[in-house]
């Protein structure tokens, strides 16, 4: 086994995976580690489905290795590309394969060059003054050590960071609430004309869907989020114990595949080891409510069979970094124009009720969620700006943190924590630590205007 790098890469999710793809391909010596046996985190381990989104409105505000990747699916058949939001809560999604993904990561990584490992955690981390030295990790090998002038932390969790001695804030700053974490249930052999139809007999019932029904009259995938007096009723008779309001899932790639994203597990933590085993068992428990009530009280999944539950929790948010720069809600709402920008997002803030129902959505440029009878499809056509400073640390100068435990406020990170925003933290996290190895540099002190410059070079979206 290799030991020595140029640039580690811990976490083998979504930020992480195109980190070191881009390390790699632009010339870095890369090693990527993922305690998994696949990339794409929340897409290929926790079910998660579609990506939302890679637009503001009309107007695509991500690409670069993300839109490659994109193309890669589309071309292979695992994904039909960027179709309209039927449920008109953004404008366009990704539905995708979860098995075509984790062939096509596989191979956009190989082909940059990055070395693997799979089934390898992180144990430990040795620092040398405001530098990390080496890490430990654990695998089939047992505990090896490897050393590397870079290091990016894409865990999730901010596990690498955390070890370090990087400061953080866990959850809502008010309480440590964090969001609660959801196990999907993947099921085929949905009747959507027949979703379709029940729709259409009585729109009134579905104000969201409502709000465009030409949309839904005309996609071939189907999103949807609704019957709310059907899921309150079977919560009223005891058969539902979700504490949620609604039901919300997505059409796959396959016709009549739905990814249903209903579930709701509160007052966990997702960096407790006994924290997670309840979750996952609560969150097996309810998909297991939730199958029998959709068949037995909603139209079209009659005849409807499970594909799977997970494989394991998702998990919205724990860490957050106290970086160089924190992000806030404000930044997000009032689309603060940094001049350090890396990416650019037209999610919403989306927060999920730590402690029980409600949903809180608010898109940028705007001061309170939308009234259904007040929508106006203007509203996804705001973006905004994400800082490179985020991403970096006051204590140490050779670390790069990328994901959804970047520094952020609980509020905007309710808004960068989605698929395509990952992707483009982490193209930028892996430039920037080639930037920092070719400048033998601080990462604080890498030129984010060269970085803009080879973003835009190699396909990303930078407004400069």
């Amino acid at each position: 086994m290799k030991t020595n790098y140029d640039v580690i890469v811990t976490g083998g999710g979504m930020s992480g995976a195109f980190a070191a793809i881009a390390s790699a391909r632009n010339g870095a010596k890369t090693l990527i580690i993922e305690q998994y046996g696949y990339f794409g985190g929340s897409l290929t381990a926790n079910g998660v489905g579609p990506m939302m989104t890679f637009f503001a409105g009309e107007k695509q505000v991500i690409k670069g290795l993300g839109e490659e990747m994109v193309q890669r699916m589309v071309e292979k058949g695992y994904s039909p590309g960027h179709v309209l939001d039927s449920t008109n809560y953004i404008s366009y999604l990704t539905p995708f394969s979860a098995e075509g993904l984790k062939i096509v990561l596989d191979e956009m990584a190989q082909e940059a060059g990055c070395d693997i490992l799979f089934h390898t955690n992180l144990v430990s981390v040795e620092k040398t003054n405001s530098k990390i030295s080496s890490i430990t990790v654990l695998n089939k090998d047992g505990l090896t050590n490897l050393t590397a002038k870079y290091f990016i932390d894409a865990t999730g969790d901010a596990d690498l960071a955390t070890e370090a001695g990087v400061p953080f804030q866990l959850g809502r700053e008010s309480d440590q609430a964090m969001q609660p974490m959801t196990m999907n249930l993947k099921v085929y052999g949905v009747d959507t004309q027949e979703l379709k139809n029940t729709v259409l007999k009585d729109p009134e019932k579905f104000p969201r869907l409502n709000r465009n029904l030409n949309v839904m009259k005309n996609t071939e995938i189907l999103s949807f989020i609704g019957f709310d007096e059907e899921f309150k009723k079977a919560k009223k008779e005891g058969r539902l114990s979700i504490p949620r309001e609604d039901i919300l899932f997505f059409e796959t790639n396959v016709p009549g595949e739905f990814i249903i994203n209903t579930t709701r597990i509160i007052n966990e933590s997702g960096v407790s080891a006994e924290s997670l085993t309840r979750a996952e068992m609560l969150g097996r428990k309810q998909c297991a409510e939730l199958f029998k009530f959709l068949v037995e009280d909603i139209p079209g999944f009659r005849n409807a069979k499970i594909v799977y539950t997970g494989p394991s929790i998702g998990i919205r948010g724990t860490r957050q970094i106290k970086g160089v720069y924190t992000l806030t809600n404000k930044d997000v709402l009032e689309r603060t124009d940094f001049k350090t920008h890396i990416a650019h997002s037209g999610y919403p803030i989306d927060i999920h009720n730590p402690k029980g129902e409600g949903t809180v959505s608010v898109h940028s440029a705007q001061s309170e969620e939308i009234e259904h009878e007040k929508f106006d499809a203007s509203t996804f056509d705001s973006y905004y700006k994400i800082p490179y400073e985020i991403m970096i640390t006051n204590e140490l100068e050779n670390l790069i943190v990328t994901g959804r435990c970047v520094s952020a406020s609980f509020e905007a990170q309710a808004a960068i924590r989605t698929t395509p925003t990952m992707t483009a933290l982490g193209q930028a996290a892996g430039l920037a630590s080639v930037l920092a190895l070719k400048e033998n540099q601080s990462v604080k002190e890498v030129d984010v205007s060269a970085l803009q410059d080879i973003l835009i070079a190699q396909k990303a979206y930078i407004e400069k």
